[in-house]
């Protein structure tokens, strides 16, 4: 979980993260590098038990709230997979830009790749009650409105906020608490 004070402490227990971008770097301002997270998510899904209660793609970091048996390392292979198949798509389109970019704000600890995509660490929030839960997804839902981008949560695409209110989102929610 890199540095960071907050840890995952009670498994198989839902959880508030932040993934945030090297620098606060504009890279999911293109489909292709947002469906790359929506997919990676959806196979954790399918494949490894992740529940995803919420979620929110902004140009720059995703809020989400996830819980599985084994969270801690279910983020880590997500954040570790979705770094190498966002940078090779970058690669492969030639955003140099961005990736000197990565270059340039590596950690000097990190010396296992040319690139550093995510910040360390993903705040960890443990989700103690249904309140507490519904009161965050109301946060990641109305990011995009704090920010000035939509005036209302259901108009952002990178968001749960339809699967919440009876439309079909763009992967599946978890919306049971407590199950």
């Amino acid at each position: 979980m890199g540095r960071s004070r907050y840890k995952i402490t009670e498994e198989n227990t839902p959880y508030f993260l932040t993934f945030t971008v090297l620098n606060w770097l504009a890279v999911f301002t293109r489909p292709e590098t947002v469906q790359i997270l929506l997919d990676a998510l959806v196979w954790r899904q399918r494949n490894k038990g992740v529940k995803v209660y919420g979620y929110v793609v902004l140009e720059n970091h995703m809020h989400c709230i996830l819980q599985a048996p084994d969270l801690q390392k279910q983020v880590h292979d997500f954040k570790a997979f979705t770094a190498k198949e966002i940078l090779r798509w970058l690669e492969e389109h030639r955003v140099e830009q961005l990736l000197k970019m990565f270059v340039l704000f590596k950690k000097a600890h990190k010396s296992d790749s040319h690139y550093q995509f995510w910040q360390e660490g993903s705040h960890p929030q443990l989700m103690q009650n249904e309140e507490m839960l519904r009161n965050t997804l109301d946060y990641i839902h109305f990011n995009p409105v704090k920010r000035g981008y939509v005036d209302d949560p259901l108009h952002w695409r990178y968001s749960s906020a339809q699967n919440y209110h009876g439309k079909e989102g763009l992967m599946p929610i978890y919306t049971e608490w407590g199950s």
